[in-house]
């Protein structure tokens, strides 16, 4: 059923959307704790108490202009390459408790994969102890920092409303000076407010998100990464039951430069703005729900970043019990409803 599915999924992703090892390269080493797209239909949606698991597998590929130097593990580069494979698996608990209203939730990131950074030219290298001008090139399995999220949802007929934080934790398998690194090796802290309104009749979903993303300091580097702003939209048409169609859109812009005595490129600024598309199947397994989303998007306006383009496939489903059924939508005009 479309009402009860989407608010199952949309809650997952949203209690995700915060982790990534985003394409930036501006704030330090081409990571950013916004991910573009992630935040998408049902975004204001959070489930009922229980307990889920998403898994979303986050794929970017690339390339920065070569006229624009950026910086990554205390070197300067030039004609910067990025390819990321990367899976955050992220278990979830809705509590009963309530806060005016909403309900109170927690979830943890748990990221892994293998990023890879190629560069054309390395033109300073004063931590990798690397002669200059040559091409360099690094990859490996690695573990990211986990990120811990809170949340409180609320609902009001077809309209669904949450704010939430989110905190990476400088934890995982930093490798300094290394080209490659999944762990951001910093405090970030990421405050968000999203909402959805979902209409069951027709199966329209309107979703939008904005947030503020604040960065702490590599004390390993002395770089400070600037503050960010980050704002998503998506709109999303049901065809079925389960079945839906949607287009997205991203914008992440920082508002601070980068500082610190390790930003050899003195106070830069990035920002993107990405456009593309997602579809959703909803399905049952052994009496689970699960839910299955596709998004693509293309990176159209860059500064001081790669331009590129970004997949992610993700998997949600409840843990031990299913959430409670809603009544079946009245089919969408013109569409095949699937009779079961």
């Amino acid at each position: 059923m479309i009402r009860s599915q989407c608010a199952f999924w949309s809650a997952a992703i949203c209690i995700g959307a915060t982790i990534g090892c985003g394409s930036a390269m501006a704030t330090e080493g081409g990571a950013s704790l916004y991910v573009p797209g992630l935040h998408g239909p049902g975004a204001g949606i959070v489930p009922p108490p229980g307990f889920y698991f998403e898994n979303d597998f986050y794929s970017y590929s690339g390339r920065l202009s070569a006229s624009t130097r950026t910086q990554i593990g205390g070197a300067v580069l030039a004609n910067v390459k990025v390819e990321a494979r990367a899976n955050f698996a992220t278990p979830t608990w809705v509590t009963p408790l309530q806060i005016f209203g909403g309900n109170l939730g927690f979830a943890v990131a748990l990221p892994f994969g293998d990023p890879r950074v190629s560069a054309g030219a390395v033109i300073a290298a004063p931590r990798l102890g690397r002669a200059f001008g040559i091409k360099q090139r690094d990859s490996a399995f690695l573990f990211g920092d986990p990120v811990v999220t809170s949340f409180v949802g609320w609902h009001a007929g077809n309209f669904h409303w949450q704010v939430g934080a989110a905190v990476n934790v400088p934890s995982g398998t930093y490798r300094d000076g290394a080209l490659s690194n999944l762990s951001f090796n910093r405090w970030i802290g990421d405050i968000y407010a999203a909402a959805t309104w979902l209409d069951p009749k027709i199966g329209l979903d309107i979703s939008g998100t904005v947030g503020l993303e604040l960065n702490g300091k590599n004390d390993d580097t002395d770089y400070k990464s600037g503050n960010a702003v980050h704002a998503d939209l998506a709109i999303s048409q049901y065809l079925s039951k389960e079945f839906s169609v949607g287009a997205l859109f991203s914008h992440y812009q920082q508002i601070s430069a980068d500082s610190g005595a390790g930003a050899s490129l003195g106070p830069y600024k990035g920002r993107v703005t990405a456009v593309g598309g997602t579809i959703g199947y909803s399905f049952n397994v052994a009496g689970t729900p699960v839910s299955a989303r596709l998004k693509v998007l293309r990176e159209v306006s860059t500064e001081n970043r790669p331009q590129g383009t970004i997949a992610l496939v993700s998997v949600a489903f409840p843990i031990g019990h299913a959430p409670p059924a809603a009544p079946p939508p009245e089919p969408v005009p013109g569409a095949k409803v699937v009779k079961h």
